[in-house]
């Protein structure tokens, strides 16, 4: 699976769990941690647990390696290490204090709404 399909996979798997306000950053060129973050929130810590763990159960169905998931037990903001895409799942009241978009704000935006189109038959 080469690296836009897993981001594409990502947002899919986070919107599945209702995580609100899905934001991508094309961090090609920007970071050499990743080329792609994924931000996201939940509306409480059983939420941001639930939309981390569809994302480490659909990584280990897809042969995809996680390397590191921090923050799970606190809820408050997990980070799930894929490698060339970097997620991170906030709690709504601490997604505004981190601010990602913000710190990031010289990386190009992904559309999201065109990736959670639904696709029309060719």
């Amino acid at each position: 699976m080469n690296v836009k399909d897993l981001m594409e996979l990502v947002v899919k798997t986070v919107d599945d769990k209702r995580a609100e306000n899905i934001a991508v950053l094309d961090m090609e060129g920007i970071s050499l941690v990743a080329d792609y973050f994924v931000i996201c929130h939940g509306n409480s810590e059983k939420q941001v647990q639930a939309i981390s763990k569809e994302l480490k159960d659909v990584a280990l169905e897809n042969d995809i390696q996680l390397r590191r998931m921090e923050g799970y037990d606190h809820a408050r903001w997990v980070l799930i290490d894929l490698g060339n895409v970097v997620v991170h799942v906030f709690h709504r009241d601490d997604r505004s204090y981190y601010n990602l978009e913000k710190l990031w704000g010289d990386a190009n935006s992904v559309d999201v709404d065109a990736i959670l189109a639904p696709q029309e038959n060719m």
